[in-house]
């Protein structure tokens, strides 16, 4: 049995799971579904066509689901989507997507830190750590294992690569590419996620490969297409090292520098 308090509004239509803990005053809409064992500790709002998976835990004045901020929404149904075991701190808020059918999607075993927001048709991988006031904005996809620091911004489709690392109060507005470490308005790349990568299980080799792999990138002046050339002419294969050259050549907004 679910325990909902006697002051939560929680919409007869809504689809609660089984041990789900709803404090006082939350507001839980028609369409959302909570999966098994969630807690929404109190002052929480979930509305729209939400989705949360098991386990998740959201603390409150949280706000997930609302419509998008976006002024190109012409109505339509439009979802958000969230995975399992995450943890959304105080005042986080998660909109949902602007045009009809897409949807705003969190992975799981995320902590999202207090005032973090995320913006429409964001796409949020899995083990992702979010500081306080961390602000994605519409159309950004952050892939799995990335630290992004308190009150850093990052601009509208840029890409946040695997297992990178944001610094706090950047400014990103160009795409940090995986393993890599970025810092600065505008936010450039320093040097790879090092210790970032030892303690997400990396060995000495891979560290080795990435370390040459950011210097002919970052450091030589070379064209994007030329490095990406040496790389592939010089380093050893790798899944790491594919994985940088494939994020790479997929493009986007330029790679910050």
């Amino acid at each position: 049995m679910s325990s909902i308090h006697p002051t939560a509004l929680v919409d007869p239509k809504a689809r609660v799971g089984t041990d789900c803990t709803i404090g006082p005053y939350c507001v839980v809409g028609p369409d959302v579904v909570l999966g098994d064992r969630c807690r929404l500790h109190s002052h929480v709002v979930v509305d729209g066509h939400t989705t949360l998976g098991t386990d998740n835990e959201v603390f409150p004045f949280a706000c997930i689901g609302l419509r998008t901020q976006d002024l190109k929404w012409k109505g339509g149904v439009t979802h958000v989507r969230i995975g399992d075991h995450n943890v959304f701190r105080e005042y986080v808020t998660i909109h949902s997507a602007t045009s009809e059918g897409d949807a705003t999607i969190v992975g799981s075993r995320n902590n999202l830190l207090a005032y973090v927001h995320l913006a429409h048709d964001v796409r949020l991988g899995s083990h992702v750590v979010m500081s306080n006031v961390a602000t994605l904005a519409g159309h950004v996809t952050v892939d799995d294992h990335v630290v992004i620091g308190g009150l850093a911004a990052v601009h509208q489709f840029c890409r946040i690569g695997k297992h990178a690392m944001v610094g706090g109060c950047s400014k990103v507005v160009q795409d940090i590419a995986p393993f890599m470490m970025a810092d600065g308005n505008p936010a450039e790349t320093r040097f790879i996620n090092k210790t970032g990568l030892e303690r997400g299980g990396f060995g000495p080799e891979a560290i080795s490969v990435l370390t040459k792999a950011y210097k002919l990138v970052f450091r030589t002046g070379l064209t994007t297409a030329n490095a990406v050339a040496r790389l592939q002419a010089e380093l050893p294969d790798g899944p790491e090292l594919r994985h940088l050259v494939a994020f790479i050549e997929a493009g986007g907004r330029g790679l910050a520098k």
